[in-house]
């Protein structure tokens, strides 16, 4: 099978480079042969991967041992588990839509120190189901959404910004955040942590919302990332316009600290 990746790959790079010597066209098939094995695993375990360095996977039936160490619920021998190295917001809330959309539970969320060395975190999830399908199928929906949550992600080599929304908090955003389940919900994040206290301050002043939660690099809300978070609830539009009032003032704090230009990591949503 491989041999017969190579052929093709090396057909079409001699198509499109003529004359080019063998050597550098072997060199070129070989990259694009251990690309495309990079992308797919056989595992039964492996779902799949997403933006972020985030991956999905499950285990139908988990070794007792472990699932005692774990303190997890008899009931659930199945889970799902994703992973990712930055953009912890838009996993928990990604994991929000999994939970409405399958049978299964939030058993854990942590934010790992992480962000591939930058200012903020990773993320850690794991879903609780009492079939193995309902663990893929929790795992395959956050991997999904997770385009559209990067959406109002924006991050340059000095820091980063993510705003999130939703319209009505489920199960994961109250177990990360204690989000009043059923009600509209948002995020600000800033990093560094300084543009992060002005997010918070603008967001609270843009409209009537009530704050959640405020987590700075020193309250144990962010394990020590130099960000700081801010949660609150309302009515919808006024969730919203905190959220959009902050992003501006974000993007243009975060620009003053770098010459690149700053975009948002997808598509913006809110």
């Amino acid at each position: 099978m491989k041999e017969d990746l190579m052929s093709k790959i090396m057909d079409e790079v001699m198509k499109k480079m003529g004359e080019t010597e063998i050597s550098e066209v072997k060199e070129e098939a070989a990259k694009e042969v251990k690309c495309e094995e990079a992308k797919s695993c056989s595992l039964t375990e492996f779902v799949g991967t997403a933006i972020g360095n985030t991956i999905g996977l499950v285990i139908a039936n988990v070794d007792y041992n472990l699932h005692e160490l774990m303190n997890i619920d008899k009931k659930y021998r199945s889970i799902g588990i994703v992973g990712g190295r930055t953009g912890a917001g838009p996993h928990i809330f990604a994991a929000d839509e999994a939970v409405k959309a399958t049978n299964s539970e939030i058993l854990l969320i942590e934010l790992p120190r992480d962000t591939e060395g930058g200012a903020g975190h990773g993320s850690l999830i794991i879903f609780g189901a009492e079939d193995v399908s309902d663990a893929r199928r929790a795992v395959e929906v956050t991997l999904n959404e997770l385009e559209r949550t990067f959406g109002d992600v924006y991050g340059s080599s000095a820091g980063h910004l993510e705003f999130q929304y939703t319209a009505r908090a489920s199960y994961a955003l109250n177990k990360a955040f204690g989000a009043p389940i059923g009600k509209s919900f948002g995020i600000t994040v800033g990093a560094p942590a300084a543009i992060g206290v002005l997010l918070a301050d603008t967001a609270v002043k843009a409209a009537n919302v009530d704050v959640v939660g405020y987590s700075t690099p020193g309250n144990g809300g962010t394990s020590y990332s130099n960000e700081v978070i801010l949660t609150f609830s309302g009515d919808s539009g006024a969730v919203r316009q905190s959220i959009i009032a902050a992003r501006e003032v974000g993007k243009q704090l975060l620009s003053t600290l770098s010459t690149e230009e700053l975009k948002s990591s997808t598509i913006p949503y809110i």
